[in-house]
């Protein structure tokens, strides 16, 4: 799925929508199409949202005061970014990253590069990744194994990886200066560690020098590790994973996109699904799903000796949450940043926002 990780379903947003029988959320508030006419011409013009994340269509030119859009110019706006969503992207980033055995070893390879990156349709940014992408590709293993990371450096300056949340070696923590030279342009560094036991959860890798930089630019991914005893931990149908991040790439953006290009979560009604957060960005960020509460279980990878519910969690640079919701009501639900220029403006949602579809 564009701009979204799903374990468990890989299939095309538009294939997921066309299973509601709609062509893009804002024409569904349930399975069941809604209809709404403003009378007003959409033409295929974009504006900034004046937070620097928002490119949406506007409405065609008309009468406008002289304090911004009219009331039905307004409305207009909203409303077609609604119905762009989800809207088609190139680039598509958190997906599985592939690796070769050597024995024991489970090897990857990363390559730092700069490319344009299409943020929302039309927008397109620098951005500095991990393998072309951002996120970076998602590295998922076990307690108990080992891993190799092979670093190969493209950008214009000196980079590092840090392994966010994992407990490695000193000498494979990825800080310049600290624990390893800088991994200088044209060079490639090899990180090698164990997969310690206990240490199973939601965490990231990124970069770690320029950091304020060159993370907001692009270079982070996931680091899922699975328990090695799946029982230790609540069972689930489906899981998703949404990085935030906030800066150069889109302002504010879940796993490299701003709405509308950003993905819908996807389930069936009874289904459980984990929803794996991780904040890369400079700010907090109060991710809210309406419709539905969610249970937190696990804090930084931590299991918490009483998991809670809550329908808004706060999720601060670094940390990450991983959380079930029981998909109970169908229908398409809000899910958004609550801090709300994260989201909307008087041009209509951008940023941070997407979906949860509940199908009957």
């Amino acid at each position: 799925m564009n701009g979204l990780t799903s374990r468990t379903s890989r299939r095309s947003a538009a294939g997921l929508l066309g299973m509601l029988g709609v062509s893009a959320i804002g024409a569904a508030a349930t399975p069941a199409r809604i209809e709404v006419h403003t009378g007003t011409a959409l033409t295929a013009a974009h504006a900034s949202d004046g937070h620097g994340g928002s490119f949406l269509p506007m409405a065609a030119p008309a009468a406008q005061s002289e304090d911004g859009p009219t009331a039905d110019e307004m409305d207009a706006m909203h409303e077609a970014g609604v119905k762009a969503f989800p809207a088609a992207t190139e680039g598509l980033g958190g997906q599985p990253l592939a690796f070769k055995m050597d024995g024991d070893i489970k090897v990857y390879d990363l390559v730092c590069q700069v490319v344009p990156w299409e943020v929302t349709p039309g927008n397109r940014v620098e951005a500095w990744t991990y393998n072309g992408v951002t996120p970076g590709p998602e590295v998922r293993v076990t307690e108990g194994d080992t891993v190799r990371f092979n670093v190969t450096n493209e950008l214009p300056e000196s980079t590092a990886v840090h392994w966010h949340g994992l407990m490695v070696p000193n000498s494979q923590d990825g800080v310049p200066f600290i624990t390893q030279p800088p991994i200088k342009p044209g060079e490639t560094f090899t990180y090698e560690f164990p997969i310690r036991e206990g240490n199973a959860g939601a965490h990231m890798y990124h970069s770690h020098h320029n950091a304020a930089f060159q993370v907001t630019k692009g270079l982070l991914g996931a680091f899922i590790v699975e328990p090695k005893d799946p029982a230790t931990r609540p069972a689930y149908d489906r899981d998703y994973t949404l990085i935030l991040n906030d800066g150069p790439i889109g302002g504010f953006s879940i796993n490299g996109k701003g709405f509308p290009a950003t993905q819908p979560l996807v389930a069936k009604k009874g289904e459980k699904l984990l929803i794996r957060y991780m904040n890369e960005g400079l700010m907090i960020h109060p991710m809210h799903l309406h419709g539905m509460p969610m249970t937190v279980f696990a804090q930084d990878g931590w299991l918490l000796p009483q998991p809670y519910k809550c329908d808004t969690l706060n999720i601060a640079p670094g940390q990450r949450f991983e959380a079930i919701v029981e998909a109970t009501e169908p229908g398409v639900w809000a899910f958004h940043c609550h801090i709300l220029n994260h989201a909307e403006s008087d041009h209509g949602m951008f940023g941070m926002v997407t979906a949860m579809i509940v199908e009957e």
